[in-house]
């Protein structure tokens, strides 16, 4: 009965880094585009003249900027060349065909070849990109793309430094406008800390599986299981909502529509942890078995997958680095214990003898 247990789960799991695989591709250029951490931190100070109900701010950790222009006018952003690039009015959202930009920012690294259309000199091609007022654009001259930093934190690293001021130009109708923003390099935290800490903490939850199953404290410490799992789970759904927040979902249906574009396996195992946690509250049949299974989900598809904020000190979340970090830190001590101590209790249970009937004589 173990046996079958554990090669179910296995082949659940196999299937499951199958599905990751396969969905990998289409999710890959949204996820790049979103980083999991930066030591970068990208701010906007402000737009020169002033625009009422014109509002920009900086999105998926600094990745993005995101202009909403409620003016009623049509506003466009101009590209590295001078040229127009973008333009946000009450029709919709256009691309020029033409500009460079409108290839260079479609990844965060800038690196896309030009089509032969590209030229700047050229009059605008527009074509609509989105209904609504708001664009949402990667910024060359907002970022740090270099793959070494600036000699200044080469120099010291372990002290913040502004890298540079930047800025964006708009137009307003004849009117130039300006985006003014600043780019400084943050030290990332300690990882090793972060990483002894959820060890630790691993532990003395994969400590519960020590406890014997027919005990009566065994009973408590499957209920200590099921109590943490279903908290493990609601952390793992909060972390994903609150990725696609800070890259600009608006509304209910643009955080759920983020969520099954983008971040579906952590959605997905958050909610699978939440159900094996009251599973096993309600102590039912195989209870181990879930437990082991839906730990082992938990700690990989939403704790590992998001373990880089452990050594960046920008996260991809609306609140604090350090709450990030703790949020991840609870995901995978949980989600490997429970793991652990699943495995724990299945393996004592295998080794406990079954009791031999006695015959009976005629």
């Amino acid at each position: 009965m173990i046996r079958t247990l554990l090669a179910r789960a296995g082949l659940v799991a196999a299937a499951a880094c199958a599905a990751t695989l396969i969905t990998a591709a289409p999710a890959s250029a949204h996820g790049a585009d979103a980083p999991d951490g930066t030591d970068y931190r990208t701010r906007t100070t402000g737009v020169a003249p002033a625009r009422p109900g014109l509002e920009v701010r900086v999105v998926e950790a600094g990745a993005r900027l995101e202009l909403t222009n409620s003016t009623g006018r049509t506003i466009e952003v101009i590209g590295y060349s001078g040229e127009p690039y973008l333009r946000v009015g009450p029709d919709g959202v256009f691309e020029n065909s033409r500009s460079p930009a409108t290839y260079l920012n479609r990844t965060i690294a800038g690196d896309t070849t030009l089509p032969a259309e590209a030229d700047p000199a050229a009059a605008p091609s527009w074509r609509r990109i989105a209904d609504g007022t708001t664009a949402r654009w990667h910024d060359q001259r907002a970022l740090w793309q270099e793959s070494e930093p600036p000699a200044e934190v080469r120099a010291a690293p372990d002290r913040e430094h502004r890298v540079r001021d930047w800025t964006v130009p708009l137009r307003d109708g004849a009117d130039p406008v300006m985006i003014s923003g600043t780019l400084d390099w943050v030290p990332p935290p300690d990882a090793y800390t972060w990483w002894a800490v959820t060890i630790v903490g691993l532990l003395a939850v994969g400590a519960l599986g020590l406890v014997a199953a027919a005990a009566p404290a065994g009973a408590r410490a499957m209920s200590a299981l099921g109590a943490l799992l279903v908290a493990g789970g609601v952390v793992a759904v909060m972390y994903p909502v609150g990725r696609e927040l800070d890259a600009g979902a608006q509304g209910l249906g643009g955080v759920a529509l983020g969520l099954l574009s983008g971040q579906i396996w952590s959605l997905i195992t958050g909610l699978g942890a939440i159900a094996a946690g009251w599973y096993a509250l309600s102590r039912r049949p195989a209870a181990d078995f879930v437990v082991a299974l839906a730990g082992a989900c938990l700690a990989l598809f939403a704790g590992a997958a998001n373990a880089a904020v452990f050594a960046r000190s920008i996260a991809p979340v609306p609140w604090s680095p350090e709450a990030a970090r703790v949020m991840v830190a609870i995901v995978l001590v949980v989600g490997t214990g429970a793991t652990a101590a699943g495995i724990l209790r299945l393996h004592a249970t295998a080794k406990t003898p079954t009791p031999t009937p006695t015959p009976t004589r005629p």
